[in-house]
């Protein structure tokens, strides 16, 4: 029998996992994502590095095209790179079947969608439980209540979705997102739905979510006001980091969307005023 090389595979025929470094959420070493071949091939993520601790929340914006929603798929395991490695909460997840991902999607990620992703045939209640009713677990309709509660809708649990207006159907979405307490919740355009009123609501739910539960928050999104709710703000260009941002406003955000859309030389400007 060949002897395996220190780079073992796995069942599928991946590469072994590795550790993740201690105390980080999200990480991200080397990754790349390409689609086509040849002369047609797209470069979407250009060897992205990244960080990000625990209890944080992280703003990713950049121009269209730039690469923000393969980020967000290849960093929550819903598409695999093509090469580099992502960690959640220290687990290599780049070496996982497609069971495994699927499992750790369920039980230790959580999700919230510009489309709010709601069943109508169940109520406020089952669609919150539906992460654990996936999971095979014990349904806890305390644990529904405590989460109904945090976004507002304690008396909501009843309700069809239809019944309820498009803020109260995204503050459901994010019930559900944190009912198994997950390690990160990624959030893709949350308030691109929403009036401006119920954008602020949903946004401070999630900021809420940050500073007293410890939730890790990575949101896409195009908007400088729903950016500057965050920690730090990243920003992409061309499948790669060309600034980060901390604490900014959304006026500072919406001038650096600005610097990356402009012409090269300007772009070269920003990436300088961020290191």
């Amino acid at each position: 029998m060949r002897a395996r090389s220190s780079k073992q595979q796995t069942a599928d025929g991946g590469r072994e996992a590795t550790a993740g470094t201690p105390g980080l959420a999200v990480e991200l070493r080397g990754v790349r994502r390409q689609y086509g071949r040849g002369t047609r091939t797209v470069h979407a993520l250009a060897g992205v590095d990244l960080t990000l601790p625990r209890g944080t929340f992280t703003a990713v914006m950049g121009p269209s095209g730039s690469g923000k929603s393969t980020f967000l798929q290849c960093a929550a395991g819903l598409d695999r790179p093509s090469s580099g490695a992502v960690f959640l909460g220290g687990t290599d997840i780049t070496a996982m079947g497609e069971d495994e991902l699927t499992e750790l999607r369920r039980d230790r990620l959580g999700f919230v969608f510009q489309a709010f992703n709601l069943l109508p045939s169940l109520n406020v209640e089952q669609n919150v439980l539906l992460p654990m009713r996936l999971a095979g677990q014990r349904q806890d309709r305390r644990r529904a209540a405590a989460v109904l509660a945090q976004v507002g809708l304690a008396d909501k649990g009843r309700r069809r979705p239809a019944e309820l207006s498009g803020g109260q159907q995204q503050r459901v979405a994010i019930a559900r997102a944190l009912v198994t307490s997950p390690d990160v919740i990624f959030a893709d355009e949350p308030t691109g739905a929403l009036d401006t009123g119920t954008a602020t609501e949903v946004l401070g739910m999630l900021r809420h979510a940050v500073d007293t539960q410890g939730a890790t928050v990575v949101m896409v999104t195009h908007d400088p006001a729903a950016a500057a709710w965050a920690d730090s703000v990243l920003f992409l260009s061309d499948g790669a980091f060309a600034g980060r941002l901390e604490h900014g406003s959304a006026a500072q955000i919406a001038a650096r969307m600005s610097a990356l859309t402009a012409p090269s030389s300007r772009v070269g400007e920003l990436a300088g005023a961020a290191a």
